[in-house]
């Protein structure tokens, strides 16, 4: 079975609805006002939610989650796909309060690039959920549903350290450059790193959540460096990016690779004894949490401000739990 571990605080899984579920955008502001007043036991929530970027696989699961969420409980959704473009979400953010959605989920492409968009929402007094990613301006969001990055940082570099034995040259994979996750998981990688001084970091570089980009740079750099003992990539796409350029120039022995996020490709990989190994993040948890939370303070219910999903590491040793 697979394991999808969802962090529930008890009293959100109280949550009471009997709306009607659709998708889309464009319900009369004027509604959403009657519907405060009158109350919402017996209305429909529309919540909006934009997300950093569809194409990535990790962003993917979480639309699954939330779309499987708001269907259980028969809400609304409308969505839109940034991109991985800032403006593009502050756009949508303002479109979905001047459509007069009851509460917005973000998941922020970049963390003070889409900083405006909790301020657009505060304003005008519509909850906002930050889901995944954070924002520079995180304190005035209604309440944040994400994991913490910089404890995946450390699980993958931890786990790095102990199959190379504490020596040996390693290459870091970045996410896109002023992302949170990227931003928190380097934060992670290095504090392991500074306590093991015979472990080198020779070359790191942002591949942007990329697989290609990331087979790209692993190309590259087999070509510049004779040894790399290791590759942490901070996310599963781009671990299997680097993967496969090893793979190509026949090193896949001598290279131990590690990401994060344990979608399914990468989950397939381990067991088939390529990656190493990654870091499990709970899209169907979060997911559905950040809908539980919004419909929540659509509602006026006390919410926590902070809810955290844990990481977990998954290796050949574990990958059974993790399977369909």
């Amino acid at each position: 079975m697979k394991k999808w571990k969802t962090v529930v605080l008890a009293a959100l899984l109280m949550v009471q609805l009997t709306a009607c579920g659709s998708s889309g955008i464009g319900r009369d502001p004027a509604d959403s006002a009657v519907r405060h007043e009158e109350g919402m036991a017996d209305k429909k929530v529309l919540l909006g939610v934009t997300y950093s970027k569809l194409q990535n696989e990790y962003i993917a699961a979480l639309q699954h989650a939330i779309r499987a969420k708001a269907q259980e409980i028969n809400v609304e959704l409308a969505e839109a796909d940034g991109q991985g473009r800032a403006d593009n979400q502050i756009t949508q953010v303002e479109r979905f309060i001047a459509d007069g959605v009851d509460a917005i989920i973000v998941n922020p492409t970049d963390r003070k690039g889409v900083a405006p968009a909790i301020d657009f929402a505060v304003d005008a007094g519509i909850p906002i959920i930050v889901l995944t990613a954070e924002v520079s301006n995180l304190d005035k969001a209604t309440a944040y549903v994400g994991s913490n990055d910089v404890i995946a940082g450390r699980m993958e570099t931890e786990f790095i350290v102990n199959a190379l034995g504490g020596n040996g040259a390693v290459v870091i994979i970045h996410g896109p450059n002023g992302d949170s996750a990227q931003m928190n998981r380097t934060e992670g990688i290095k504090q392991v790193l500074s306590q093991t001084p015979d472990i080198k970091i020779i070359a790191e570089q942002t591949a942007n959540f990329s697989l290609m980009q990331a087979f790209s740079l692993m190309e590259g750099w087999l070509q510049t460096y004779p040894r790399i003992d290791a590759v942490i990539a901070q996310n599963d796409e781009m671990a299997l990016g680097a993967y496969k350029a090893i793979e190509a120039a026949n090193r896949q022995d001598d290279v131990v690779v590690v990401g994060v996020d344990a979608i399914p490709d990468a989950l397939k990989s381990i067991e088939e004894g390529k990656l190493a190994a990654t870091v499990f993040q709970d899209a169907q948890g979060q997911g559905s949490l950040a809908v539980e939370i919004a419909v929540r303070a659509a509602n006026s219910e006390p919410v926590n401000h902070m809810n955290i999903v844990p990481f977990e590491l998954v290796t050949q040793e574990n990958i059974f739990e993790y399977q369909p």
